[in-house]
């Protein structure tokens, strides 16, 4: 507990956002995205793969490949292929392997990896740390709002330091993307997410006893587009990211104490939303209790969304946007004085 006490400090030291002057460079949203690369990825992003030590076109070559690939390797997948993985699950990308496709290159699409099996499970899962996805498209099953009993997820990460850049994630009725308890430097960005609506589970990207980044996806048709469990230890930034109008839960959540049934209120540790453009016509941030060491909301744009923003307190909402007319907040929300 008390590493992670100085590692929620060490995070609110390194994201809390400083007093913010209105100059000519102050942004709202995420159209000024300083990334480098576009919203969602797709055409236009810089890093894409065009080849790699194995390169896969059939299921039995994709998964001998990952069996066999080593760190450092890159197992690839060639822009047209589509690749049904149904009867698989908890299949293991290697430590420090990439898995690689070319969306966004010439008009690509990127290659498919998809499942129809509509049994409980996840699609992939990391072996190690440093694991990559990146230009594919993975989709799962079931994309609708209904209650369905099975329980989908698209990628799993369980190890320090992995990433999932560039990729379309969709049709999945638990998650698109976890995170696993206790690790660090798990980065999502660049991808479009959606259709994971499934009503009760539904989320975009769910994550559990972790600090984690999401940063210029494109989310839309989602329950809820970023969740956490907001055990000690949990934890966000979110910035440049597009919420599409329709989702069918608030955008970017934090789960409390009562949701976990602990005796407490906490909500995480530290969260950091900003910068970040908001089309949802339902609320865009719960925070489900008290953060322990605080939560930051600035410089983001609220489109139609009636009661933008609740937390059950030590959260300051200040210097957004609002509405169509995209106009300032007269009056910050500072449940830190409460």
């Amino acid at each position: 507990m008390a590493a992670r006490t100085v590692l929620g400090i060490l995070l609110l030291c390194i994201f809390v956002a400083p007093t913010v002057a209105q100059d000519a460079a102050e942004t709202f949203g995420c159209e000024a995205n300083p990334t480098g690369n576009p919203i969602g990825g797709g055409e236009g992003y810089s890093d894409i793969r065009t080849s790699g030590d194995f390169t896969v076109t059939t299921k039995e070559e994709l998964l001998e490949a990952l069996k066999n690939a080593q760190a450092g390797q890159v197992v690839f997948v060639p822009d047209g292929v589509e690749i049904d993985l149904a009867g698989h699950e908890d299949i293991i990308i290697p430590q420090q392997v990439t898995l690689a496709g070319t969306r966004g290159l010439k008009g690509s699409a990127g290659a498919r990896l998809y499942t129809t099996w509509r049994q409980s499970h996840t699609m992939f899962r990391t072996g190690g740390y440093g694991v990559r996805v990146t230009g594919l498209r993975i989709e799962g099953p079931y994309g609708e709002r209904a209650t369905v009993t099975d329980h989908t997820g698209g990628i799993n990460i369980g190890h320090a330091y992995c990433e999932v850049d560039n990729c379309e994630v969709s049709c999945f009725s638990y998650y698109g993307i976890g995170g696993a308890e206790g690790i660090i430097g798990m980065r999502v960005h660049h991808n479009y997410i959606h259709h994971c609506q499934r009503s009760g589970y539904g989320y975009g990207i769910a994550a559990s006893g972790n600090f984690f980044s999401v940063i210029a996806n494109k989310f839309d048709w989602c329950r809820h587009h970023i969740a956490s469990s907001g055990q000690p230890g949990s934890g966000y930034e979110a910035a440049w990211n597009f919420s599409g109008p329709n989702a069918n839960g608030h955008s970017f959540d934090m789960h409390g104490g009562r949701d976990r049934g602990d005796g407490t209120r906490i909500a995480g540790d530290y969260i950091h939303i900003h910068h970040n453009t908001f089309e949802t016509k339902v609320r865009n941030i719960v925070i489900r209790g008290v953060p322990s060491q605080g939560a930051d909301i600035h410089h983001n744009w609220f489109g139609p969304a009636k009661g933008n923003v609740t937390s059950g307190g030590n959260t300051k909402a200040w210097r957004n946007l609002y509405g169509s007319e995209k106009t300032m907040d007269s009056d910050p929300i500072d449940w830190r004085k409460d």
